[in-house]
């Protein structure tokens, strides 16, 4: 196992349906992709009269922030045929399945497309996606937001920052490396799982064209904000040196190249397995907080709604990074300085700050 195995095992979303309440923005990226998946979904041969349609939601969290796609998924096929339709979500053993039920079957506040559906059938995998999750050649089409960022593993963390968008050498090729083995591992397990004329709508963080990336689309760069406060806490003595690098996060965003690349080369494992790249493009989705306080310019409200959503991904992986000599409590009060921290800061210098979404939209078919 890796050394740093440990810290990606840390890696969970707010539980109990709080990342979808606080990831507004996840949910309007996955709103713009319902219609690549709708137009996906047309080309995708319709199973036999007796045949069921398969899809998965890979890297589902709790699984509000998709609804309102699977309805439209589900919409569309009762317009054209009566096959039972079955949606696998599937995510990591450490994902609050809990709330994902919950949620699904409409047992909170969010509004569930499954309640008196009694044709689609819903399944829940703890097996991520850098492994098998459906048998062979029976998904029609696979969904994936916001997530295959993660990476399995990490070989090492990084000194000076807490992201790879922040690192520079060996570290960076590092982290490049194992990207590289995860994306290859991904659609290799997708190109058995997927059928002939199967399609794929994968939706990734990545650095765009003018080197744009999660909360680096103008103003306050968040990962180096991020950075420069942990490094606040290690110099004041409040962290270790061992726990600030340890604050790494296990994520790598690809740019267009290295999403395409296994895609497009005929020598590919994936290529040859008949994976084709039919489409990529990168979109800039807004941070609706930051958005909304553009209208309403209330400060206090804006860092109060804003911080959250920065919380629901990271929290888990600081909170792990913090060493085990330190009690539960310790750990708390530590954790919640730092993100009153930031919100301080944000209410004070609003201007600037939000995460404002940076994502690959592509479009794969097995030929």
């Amino acid at each position: 196992m890796s050394t740093k195995k440990a810290q990606a095992d840390n890696i969970t979303m707010s539980s109990g349906g709080l990342y979808s309440l606080a990831t507004l923005g996840a949910k309007d990226v996955i709103d713009k992709a319902t219609p690549i998946v709708l137009a996906a979904l047309a080309t995708v041969p319709q199973p036999s009269q007796n045949g069921n349609w398969c899809f998965s939601d890979m890297g589902c969290a709790d699984g509000g922030t998709s609804l309102d796609l699977w309805r439209a998924v589900v919409q569309s096929i009762r317009a054209g045929g009566t096959n039972d339709i079955q949606i696998v979500y599937a995510d990591q053993v450490f994902n609050d399945f809990n709330a994902l039920a919950k949620i699904l079957h409409g047992n909170t506040v969010f509004d569930s497309y499954l309640p008196g559906s009694s044709d689609v059938h819903v399944l829940q995998s703890a097996s991520s996606f850098y492994q098998p999750i459906l048998p062979k050649e029976s998904l029609h089409l696979g969904f994936s937001a916001t997530a295959m960022h993660w990476l399995s593993e990490m070989h090492c963390n990084i000194s000076n920052h807490i992201h790879m968008v922040g690192a520079t050498g060996q570290e960076k090729e590092a982290f490049a490396t194992q990207a590289a083995l995860d994306w290859h591992s991904i659609l290799l397990h997708r190109s058995r799982e997927l059928v002939s004329g199967g399609k794929l709508v994968l939706v990734n963080f990545c650095i765009d064209e003018k080197g744009h990336h999660l909360g680096n689309t103008g103003g306050v760069n968040m990962f180096d904000n991020f950075n420069k406060n942990w490094q606040t806490f290690l110099e004041q003595g409040t962290i270790t040196e061992e726990e600030y690098k340890s604050m790494t996060l296990p994520q790598y965003y690809n740019n267009v190249e290295e999403f395409s690349n296994p895609l497009t080369d005929t020598e590919s494992e994936a290529y040859r397995a008949g994976l084709r790249l039919d489409s990529i493009q990168t979109e800039i989705v807004p941070c609706p907080f930051a958005a909304a306080f553009q209208k309403h310019g209330d400060a206090a409200k804006f860092a109060k709604a804003y911080i959250p959503t920065i919380r629901s991904w990271n929290e888990s992986v600081f909170k792990g990074a913090l060493s085990d000599t330190r009690s539960a409590a310790e750990k708390d009060e530590l954790i919640e300085a730092y993100y009153s921290l930031y919100e301080q800061q944000v209410r004070e210098n609003p201007e600037g700050h939000g995460m404002g979404y940076v994502h690959a939209y592509m479009t794969v078919s097995k030929v």
